[in-house]
C-alpha cells in the first residue's frame, strides 16, 4: 500500500463530510421558498414514517411559499399536521389535496439564530474532517513503521493530508458565508 491509496482511502470520505455538510444547509431557512426545506419531514403514512417527497409532489409557488400536491386525499390531514410539528416555524393550510405552506419573514434575531447553527454546523463538519486526517496521517506512519515506505514519504503523506483536509475546510467555509450571506439578506 502506499500513501497515494490511503490518501485515495480517505478523500471520499470527506467528500462525503462535506455533503453532509450541504445537506444540513439546506434544511436551514432563509426566508425564501426552497424544497429542501421540506426534505427532512415525515410523515405518518400506512402505519410507518415516510418522508414528505413519497407522500406528494413539493414545489415552489412563488417566493415566499411551497405547495404540497398530496396524492392520496386521506394523507392530507397527516402530511399538514407533519409540516406543522416539523418544528420549521411553518403554518400550512391545506386547500383539497394541495397544501400551501407560507414562509414567514424571518426577524432579526431568528436570522442571527440560524448564522449560529450554520456555523456550529461547520465547525461540527471541520472537526469531522480533522478526525479523517488524524485517521490518515495514523496509517501513514502504520506505513512506516512497516517499512513500507520511509521517513520521507511519510513526512510528504502527513503534508498531504494537511493540503487535503485544507482544500475541504476552505469549501465548508466558503459554504457557510454563501449561506449566512443568503439568511441575513432580506
Amino acid at each position: 500500500m502506499t500513501i497515494r491509496d490511503v490518501i485515495q482511502k480517505f478523500e471520499p470520505r470527506m467528500k462525503k463530510t462535506v455533503e453532509a455538510f450541504q445537506y444540513e444547509l439546506a434544511s436551514i431557512r432563509t426566508g425564501k421558498a426552497t424544497t429542501a426545506l421540506l426534505d427532512r419531514v415525515k410523515v405518518e403514512a400506512y402505519g410507518q414514517q415516510m418522508p414528505l417527497k413519497q407522500v406528494g409532489n413539493v414545489g415552489v409557488l412563488d417566493v415566499h411559499t411551497l405547495s404540497v400536491q398530496v396524492w392520496d386525499k386521506s394523507m392530507v390531514s397527516a402530511a399538514e399536521r407533519a409540516i406543522r410539528d416539523a418544528n420549521l416555524g411553518l403554518n400550512p393550510s391545506a386547500d383539497g389535496q394541495l397544501i400551501r405552506v407560507s414562509i414567514p419573514p424571518l426577524t432579526e434575531e431568528r436570522r442571527k439564530e440560524y448564522v449560529k447553527l450554520t456555523k456550529k454546523f461547520g465547525e461540527d463538519s471541520k472537526v469531522s474532517l480533522r478526525n479523517h486526517r488524524r485517521d490518515l496521517i495514523h496509517e501513514v506512519e502504520k506505513l512506516e513503521k512497516d517499512k513500507q515506505i520511509n521517513e520521507d514519504d511519510k513526512n510528504r503523506g502527513k503534508k498531504d493530508a494537511d493540503d487535503l483536509v485544507h482544500k475541504f475546510e476552505k469549501q465548508i467555509t466558503d459554504l457557510i458565508a454563501q449561506k449566512e450571506k443568503e439568511i441575513m439578506e432580506v
